[in-house]
């Protein structure tokens, strides 16, 4: 067995057991899933409390923003679900968890695999300017509650002939080491876990919570000029000022401020002065 082989050995349901010890997730490991945002929202649905988490070494059918699909081979990535029900925010604050995320991803990110990992608003992990992480959240409705599924896919030890587009990268080639994906669940799960915790003592308020002044100091598409592809072929260029208290990017275009939610996006891009 080659030494990439030994890496890409399947996770094994003890050591991830063990890595989790003593936190608040109940991991549960998946040879292969389709999604497993879908696993986690089915057993929200049927009554599962929070700290669920669902972890598969071959997601075949995952789903990311904008319903674009994500797909991941045999042991190269990092892909999970995770249950939260944040009750007492009130619902309108909801929009903070997708960027408490990757806030959590980006600090595990630098202690597992000790890169410089920034944000391109609203939570793709980036490291050299090139895409590392997905994030997905939806709400479920369950019979007591409502519940949050956080849905996480890193790519880990891909190489660059494996990575699927130019713009994206793994951890792996990024650090030109192989990366424990274990070490690095268990460090997003510790990295999420507090930052919730102080999220949801603060009822949500970002603010308040500092995630506001932590996300934008991680994000990398402030002070960038940018180009935003909205709804209905529209096209906004102006520079991004910062992140408002509801999580939305602020961008100075041609007629003044305007706040962009997350929804009301199709794509952000660097925008390049003409040649």
């Amino acid at each position: 067995m080659t030494t990439d082989e030994m890496w890409r050995l399947p996770l094994r349901t003890d050591a991830v057991a063990t890595a989790l010890a003593g936190s608040r997730w109940r991991p549960e490991v998946l040879a292969s899933s389709p999604s497993t945002n879908a696993v986690v929202a089915d057993r929200a649905r049927a009554g599962e409390s929070p700290g669920l988490l669902v972890v598969t070494d071959h997601q075949t059918a995952g789903r990311g923003r904008l319903d674009r699909t994500w797909v991941t081979p045999a042991g190269v990535a990092l892909t999970f679900s995770m249950l939260v029900a944040p009750g007492d925010v009130p619902v309108a604050r909801w929009p903070w968890l997708p960027l408490l995320a990757g806030v959590a991803v980006a600090h595990a990110v630098r202690r597992a695999a000790g890169v410089d990992a920034r944000l391109k608003w609203p939570n793709d992990v980036l490291v050299d300017d090139a895409k590392t992480t997905g994030i997905l959240v939806e709400r479920v409705e369950g019979p007591r509650h409502a519940s949050a599924v956080i849905g996480i896919g890193v790519n880990v030890l891909q190489t660059r002939d494996e990575l699927p587009v130019d713009t994206a990268t793994s951890l792996a080639v990024a650090a030109g080491r192989p990366v424990d994906r274990v070490a690095l669940l268990a460090a997003i799960a510790d990295e999420l876990g507090r930052g919730y915790d102080d999220w949801c003592a603060a009822a949500g308020d970002a603010g308040a919570s500092g995630l506001l002044a932590t996300y934008t100091g991680l994000c990398a598409t402030v002070g960038l000029q940018v180009r935003v592809e909205l709804p209905r072929d529209e096209v906004l260029i102006g520079e991004a000022t910062g992140i408002d208290e509801d999580g939305r990017l602020l961008v100075a275009g041609p007629s003044g401020a305007v706040a962009l939610g997350a929804g009301d996006v199709v794509h952000v891009r660097r925008s390049l002065p003409p040649a």
